[in-house]
């Protein structure tokens, strides 16, 4: 398994890669890998592509100083992880290297999604997002990435982003692997002990209460949004959304007539969680 470290060494390792005759699987992360990081690389393989990780912490998509520092890190363990799955390189790049001049002066704004929901709560976010991203498909070249849908949102801006710009990369999404708990698996959970490891399944807990509204034949969209808020509310200390969105673009919804894509966060312990679960009235 090759790991680079410089942007030029990464443009050589997918050129290779693409030499020999391999399509390339570019799987972004922030490291601190976990199932469903590893979920991704397997997708990417079984596509026969050869898999390309990213593992770099992304300053620009933080807002909050406190939460880069304590982002987790284990670059020993994640290199460990990946030459057992299989991957055929990793990039893992100093901040210096991806921004030698600091915070980069050209950055990719996406367009309104980005200030809702996680936007909202995080200003800047997505831009910081769709700055590495774009980065990273440039200096990867052609390519399939493979993105999990635990960070819904973020998908769908991704895939925006490809299809505005006209990148050569093809966007596959992978279903969210959960905790045996029905947590969703994040690297933020690291985080999580005792008591705040329980407030955390309230989102999951949100979420199916939703999925049984709807289900059972409800279909104002504010009422299931109602529903979800009501656990969210309980279950966790710091709720922030409930919503009924659309699940191509996220776009709102007032009636559920439609399959769905039902989206909550809060706040619990140190940590912010998101959650989202796919749903399909019968």
């Amino acid at each position: 398994m090759e790991v680079a470290r410089t942007r030029a060494e990464l443009r050589e390792a997918a050129d290779r890669l693409r030499a020999s005759g391999s399509s390339v699987g570019l799987v972004p992360t922030m490291g601190a890998l976990h199932r469903g990081h590893l979920s991704l690389v397997e997708k990417a393989v079984a596509n026969g592509d050869a898999a390309l990780v990213s593992i770099f912490v992304n300053p620009l998509q933080f807002g909050d100083a406190g939460d880069l520092a304590a982002y987790p890190r284990d670059e020993e363990a994640d290199l460990a992880a990946c030459e057992k799955a299989g991957v055929a390189a990793v990039f893992a790049p100093s901040v210096a290297e991806m921004y030698p001049k600091g915070a980069p002066d050209t950055v990719v704004r996406p367009g309104p999604l980005a200030d809702e929901l996680e936007g909202a709560a995080r200003p800047g976010h997505f831009t910081g997002v769709a700055t590495v991203v774009t980065k990273l498909f440039s200096l990867a070249g052609r390519c399939r990435a493979y993105f999990g849908e635990k960070d819904y949102q973020q998908l769908v801006i991704v895939r925006r982003l490809v299809a505005d710009l006209d990148l050569a990369v093809s966007i596959v999404g992978c279903p969210l692997v959960r905790e045996p708990d029905g947590l969703a698996m994040s690297s933020r959970n690291r985080r999580l002990e005792g008591a705040d490891r329980e407030s955390a399944r309230g989102l999951f807990r949100a979420l199916t209460a939703g999925k049984q509204l709807i289900m059972a034949g409800e279909r104002s969209a504010r009422a299931v949004e109602s529903a979800m808020s009501e656990v969210l509310s309980h279950d966790t200390p710091r709720p922030d959304y409930s919503s009924v969105r659309d699940p191509e673009r996220l776009a709102r919804l007032e009636v559920v007539d439609r399959p769905v894509r039902l989206l909550v966060a809060a706040g619990v312990g140190p940590v912010r969680l998101i959650d989202n679960l796919a749903v399909c009235p019968p």
